[in-house]
Parts: C-alpha cells; structure tokens; sequence
C-alpha cells in the first residue's frame, strides 16, 4: 500500500504539471476556432501529426533505454546521461539538417505551396524537442518532481502566452480595436496572412527558451560518444522506436492522412482539410484522458523499473492496472455525458459539433492506451523489447487497413474507429504474450465488465435528450453515480481492507 501511495504522490505532481499546462493550452482550442479558418486548424492538425511521428524517429526509444541502464544495470548514471544525451544531439542535428533543407519538397508534395518556412521551423522544434527528452527523463529519475514540473509548465505558459499574442492581441491591434498606439509595432511583426505558422512560431520559442534552463538543471553533462558503451543500449531501444511508432501513427496518422483519404464532397460543403481541422478539434474534447495517462506514465514508467526487483512486484503492478481501469472508466462517463456542455464551451466556431459523437469511441481509444502501457511493462523488464516490433506492426497495420476502408465509408467516425480498433487489438496481444513471460494477476474479467459498462453508459449518456436542460444534466451524470455503485458492490472486499487499513493507522 505504501507503493502504491508514492506512485499515486509522484503521478499527482506530474499531473499538476501536465495537466494544468495542458488545460492551460487547452484553452488555445476556443483561440484556433474562433479566430482560424477551418482550413488553418486542419493544417494545425495534420502537421503536429507529422511532428509526433517525427518526435519518435528523433529520439527512438532512448527515454526508456536511459531509464533501464540508469537503473538496473549496475553502471554509472551520469555516464549513461552524458552518452545518451551526446548520441541525441547528434542525431537530432542531422534529422533536423535533412528535413531543413528538404523543406521546399516537403511543401509541395504535402499541398503547402508558398509555405516551405512552416517546415524549416518544425525542423528546429523537432531538434530541440529531442534535445530535451533525455534532461527531463534525467529530474524524473531522480524524483526532481518539481523541477519537471515547473520547467513544463513555464514552457506551456510561454507558447500559450505567445499563440494569444500573436493570434488574438496583434489581430485586434492591426485591425485598429485595441491599443491604436502599437499599431506601428504590430505592423512591423504580424503579417495578417498568416494563422498556423503564429501556432509554430509560439512553439519554437517556447521549447528555444527552455534549452539554457534544462542544460542548467543537468549541469554535470559531458560530451561523449562510446560506441561499444551505446551498443547494447541501441539494440533495447530500436524495438521501442516501433513501439512509439505504433502509438503516434494510430493517434496521430488518422489525423495526418485523413484529409487524403476522405472523399472531396463527402460532408457537403465542406472540403477534406477542412473536416480535418473539425476531426482535429473533437479529438481535443478527449484529451482528459490522454492528460491522466500522459501525467500516469510520468511517474509509472520509473516506479515499475525501481520495483522489479521486489518479488511482489507482480501483485502490485495488477493493483495499478485495475485502479487505473476504474479510475480512467469514471472520466470517461464524465466526459462523454457532457459533451454538448464541453463541444459549446471550446468549440467556438460554427460546424464543430458536428463531430461529437467521436469522442466517445476516441476516449476508449486513449484508455486502451493506458492499458497497453500498463501491459508493456512485462518486455521492457524482461528485455524482450523484440515483441513490441511486432505488436506494433500488427497495430500499425490495423490503423492503415480501419482508415483505408471506413474513413470512405464513415468518414468521422471511421477515423475515431481506427484508434480504438488499434489499441484494443495491440492490447489483447500484449496481454497473452506478456502472461506467458511475465504472470501478473491482473483481474481481467472485472477489467472488461468495467470498461463495457463504462463504453455503454457513455453512449447512453450522449443521446439521452429530455428536452428540459437542468433535468438532462441531472439524469445524464447520474449515469456516473451508477457506474461508481456497481464498482463499490463488486470490490466490496477490497474496500472493506481499506477501512481496515485506514482504521488501524488512525488508531
């Protein structure tokens, strides 16, 4: 129980950071609809797709890896530091040098005439991202919780605080409604063309600024490339490097192709790239849960590494996984029950909520996720990263073939469709595997039972319509209370031990 108290004290200090920054980016959402056309939110979304499947090539598994042989190897920490961290910036400055002066190829072939700049600054924003992954991996390592979690959210708030400089103070300025006295300023430094290359601008800024600041908390880096010292180390991350493929093409690609696959004149009206930005912005509304499981992986990813070695290390990884299902059920009823509340509230723009009724299927997708991360533990532990090549490529697989065939189809929901189907089925082979390498008493029928149930009321609590607003609301998140009770009946023994526990302690 104490275990499982530090984990869920170490996740609570990631979650402040990762989830008040990004509900403070979150709230760029209602910025981008309002004052982007469609077209420039499709484009916002298609091209951070690109730039998280990137974000996996430029650093191919090394945050895990450096978390393995910093750990669990016996060798010197600040020794696998300083390599990891000098192979990155090498590498990362050759990525980023192709993709720099492939930029004028990379606009044309992607339909961007006239804006091969928006590539020249992914360019930098994927050098430094992958610059810093290993210094932040380093304050999660040595449980500098804090310091994480104040440089992540200094460099939310200063891409946050520029997105709203440059997309609604300097409109405003240049437009003569606000402050006329900085209208000669403004001109000098807003073009009132652009609208997703400010989203880009904001971001390189952003992540320059945090450079000096992560170099100055990882002080005792030197540079220096062992060949035979990395070699083992490559050859743990190359699977993981297809492993975050799996995840990032499964959330991301559906968003990247969508406008290519989806018939032109499919939603009357509206072109591919605009459906796009619509798709882009409902995947947002589901983005709780992604936060819970990003601010979960945050601390879980150490914490299982440091109880490997505890022979029951395999009952407490099966009490995480089953808190974490009942936890990330409740959030997904939440959600789905009021999202007419939630879509009114951060989807400005008119035609947005056509895309609604996604969020749902995109919720489950992200809490299979969870579960997949849950489960991958068993390979990274036992060295087998090997296996996750080929969960990945049959996950990879399956996204192609869901987009391919129903986005045509179902257009919106076929590209929800192709992130659950994803996970669910990347999930179910990682469970079997992993049981036969690494038993863990996960209760899985109480797992399912919870999900189908939460999957259901979350539908149900959609469409329910009573036509008197206040009643709605009431009946709707009700279906939370019912789901909560069924919970409570079914793991009556374990909470009956907590009162025990907890009544023992306070005596």
């Amino acid at each position: 129980m104490g275990q499982l108290k530090q984990l869920a004290g170490q996740t609570a200090i990631y979650g402040i950071s990762s989830i008040l920054g990004r509900t403070v980016n979150f709230l760029l959402i209602p910025i981008y609809t309002a004052y982007l056309t469609k077209d420039a939110v499709g484009a916002y979304t298609a091209l951070y797709g690109y730039m998280a499947l990137f974000n996996i090539v430029f650093t191919y598994g090394m945050e895990t890896t450096y978390f393995r042989y910093a750990t669990g190897k016996g060798l010197d920490p600040e020794k696998v530091f300083s390599q990891i961290q000098s192979l990155l910036i090498t590498t990362s400055l050759s990525l980023g040098a192709i993709i720099y002066l492939s930029a004028p190829t990379l606009a044309s072939w992607l339909n961007y005439e006239n804006q091969e700049h928006l590539f020249r600054w992914i360019a930098w924003i994927l050098m430094i991202d992958a610059i810093l992954v290993i210094p932040y991996a380093k304050l999660r390592k040595e449980n500098r919780a804090f310091q994480f979690a104040f440089t992540k959210l200094a460099n939310i708030l200063i891409n946050v605080g520029f997105n709203i400089f440059f997309i609604v103070l300097c409109y405003h300025i240049w437009k003569g409604d606000w402050l006329p006295s900085l209208s000669p300023f403004v001109d000098k430094i807003y073009n009132p063309e652009w609208g997703v290359e400010y989203i880009f601008i904001s971001n390189l800024i952003a992540n320059a600024a945090m450079v000096p600041v992560l170099m100055w908390l990882t002080k005792k880096f030197r540079f220096a490339i062992n060949r035979e010292f990395l070699k083992p180390m490559w050859h743990y991350a190359f699977p993981l490097l297809f492993m975050g493929l799996a995840g990032v093409i499964n959330e991301t690609f559906s968003r990247t192709i969508f406008e290519y696959v989806l018939p032109e004149g499919f939603y009357e009206g509206l072109t591919a790239r605009e459906v796009t930005g619509i798709f882009g912005a409902n995947f947002k509304l589901a983005i709780l849960m992604n936060l819970i499981i990003q601010a979960f992986k945050y601390a879980a990813e150490p914490f299982f590494f440091n109880q490997s070695t505890d022979k029951n290390s395999p009952e407490t990884f099966a009490k995480v996984m089953h808190a974490f299902v009942i936890f990330c059920s409740v959030l997904m009823i939440a959600v789905s029950v009021n999202l007419d509340l939630l879509g009114a509230v951060f989807l400005r723009g008119e035609g947005y909520e056509m895309g609604n009724f996604i969020v749902p299927v995109l919720l489950m997708g992200y809490l299979m996720l969870g579960i997949y991360f849950n489960l991958s533990i068993w390979f990274k532990l036992t060295d087998q990263t090997k296996y996750s090549f080929y969960i990945t490529i049959i996950g990879a697989m399956v996204t192609i073939l869901v987009l391919f065939t129903l986005v045509p189809v179902f257009g919106l929901m076929g590209g929800a469709l192709s992130t659950l189907c994803c996970y669910t089925v990347m999930t179910v082979i990682c469970y079997f595997v992993g049981q036969k390498y690494f038993p863990i008493p996960y209760q899985t029928g109480k797992a399912i039972l919870y999900l189908l149930l939460a999957f259901a009321l979350s539908y149900l609590g959609f469409f329910w319509d009573w036509g008197i607003p206040f009643i709605q609301f009431i009946g709707r998140n009700s279906l939370i209370i019912v789901f909560v009770l069924v919970v409570l009946l079914l793991e009556k023994k374990e909470v009956q031990k907590f009162r025990a526990q907890f009544k023992n302690k306070k005596a």
